[in-house]
């Protein structure tokens, strides 16, 4: 009798537990009861109770963002999307890793503007090849730039490397690398992780993280430049956090790598395909004009027309191009040498295994290079000394260098 009295009274007492949290907890918000949700984060804090102290610095990046002036929250954010693989993370499933897709959910336009550049595929292709993108992925980037993904990894970095390319060329043409979701590319690239900054990303020296070497000079050569100097000068006096659709010269009175290549100036439209305004292939050994040349042209000089006189644009425009053009008969000359001698069996099939070949990659994939982005960017020291002068002496290195691998042959 006395097991039995136990027994009932712990049925009894367990049930009246239940039944009294059951009360307690109806009297409780929906908010604090359901499944962890957005709302639910904005509601306790509940990321930032923990990640302020444990990774402090990323709750005040985020607390000074846009976004969180605007009431998105931590779990809008890297909610898994789109059959991202999902992790348990103290009580709420959060994406294993954000991409690209994690932002499209919002900026959906600026996502597929951005799909449509040289920043997308054809960056992570130009070290890696195509074997990492889907056939869509593919058949895609080559609409818009044909070859640029469809072709061989990198010869030189393959020679450097996993862990040159890794640490090294991965770590900026990652901004166009596929990911799992078949979303391709990084937005933080540019914009960083939690503070998701407009501001950051006008920042020149934002884009000179990748832009800059010996190969694409573009921020060595921005920073000479007088838009670089004026820039400089008068950074504190800018506001590099207003919106991209409403710019104007009084935000802005000076231009920055994402004002010419990105932004709406003066109504200008908003892209994130920082290839829109361009009408060259400054890139190539030879450089040729691209099949929007035209429409590229006009855009651009539309930007620079809202601070310059047209007849100053068109002539600066005829000055950049003569600059190309010579650029192209003298890396032509070259080119044409290095064939000779190749044609006549005196270097081997092989790629970079010999110096006549490195003395040739620096004439046209450094100093060519330089030279045009200097011509179309302003720097003056760049077309002449970092560009047509070591043209002129690579020129005459390949010269010797032809005559010695000929001469070991009489």
């Amino acid at each position: 009798m006395e097991s039995f009295r136990s027994v009932f009274l712990a049925v009894f007492l367990g049930t009246a537990l239940v039944a009294a949290a059951f009360l307690v907890n109806q009297r409780r918000p929906a908010v604090d009861t359901d499944r962890p949700t957005a709302e639910l984060v904005r509601a306790t804090g509940a990321c930032a109770s923990c990640h302020r102290n444990e990774t402090g610095a990323m709750v005040e990046q985020y607390e000074r963002s846009a976004h969180h002036a605007a009431g998105v929250n931590c779990l809008q954010c890297h909610a898994p999307t789109g059959g991202q693989e999902a992790v348990e993370h103290r009580g709420f499933q959060i994406a294993s890793a954000l991409t690209a897709a994690n932002c499209a959910q919002c900026h959906t336009t600026q996502y597929e503007q951005f799909l449509r550049s040289r920043h997308a595929a054809p960056a992570y292709a130009a070290v890696r090849g195509p074997s990492a993108f889907s056939d869509a992925q593919v058949a895609f980037a080559e609409q818009y730039h044909p070859g640029a993904v469809d072709r061989p990894a990198n010869e030189l970095a393959l020679l450097e490397g996993d862990a040159a390319i890794q640490s090294g060329c991965v770590a900026c043409h990652s901004v166009g690398r596929p990911n799992a979701d078949d979303s391709i590319g990084t937005c933080t690239q540019c914009h960083s992780r939690h503070q998701a900054s407009v501001a950051l990303a006008r920042e020149p020296r934002t884009c000179g993280q990748c832009h800059m070497g010996p190969d694409h000079s573009q921020l060595e050569i921005y920073e000479e430049s007088k838009h670089g100097v004026l820039f400089a000068s008068s950074h504190d006096e800018m506001n590099l956090a207003a919106p991209p659709d409403r710019l104007t010269v009084a935000d802005m009175p000076v231009p920055t790598c994402a004002t010419c290549h990105m932004s709406g100036l003066e109504g200008a439209g908003v892209t994130h395909d920082v290839t829109e305004r361009l009408s060259w292939w400054l890139f190539a050994a030879e450089s040729e004009r691209r099949p929007t040349y035209l429409q590229g042209q006009a855009a651009m000089q539309g930007i620079c027309n809202t601070c310059h006189a047209g007849s100053r644009t068109d002539a600066f425009y005829a000055a950049a191009e003569a600059v190309v053009a010579d650029t192209n008969t003298k890396v032509a000359e070259a080119t044409a040498l290095v064939e000779e001698i190749r044609a006549e069996g005196l270097l081997t099939p092989a790629p970079f295994d010999e110096t006549i070949e490195f003395v040739y990659f620096d004439l046209w994939h450094y100093f060519g290079r330089t030279a045009k982005h200097g011509a179309f960017m302003g720097g003056a020291d760049f077309v002449q000394w970092h560009g047509n002068y070591e043209l002129l002496a690579k020129m005459v290195e390949l010269r010797e260098m032809a005559e010695a691998l000929r001469a070991s042959r009489r």
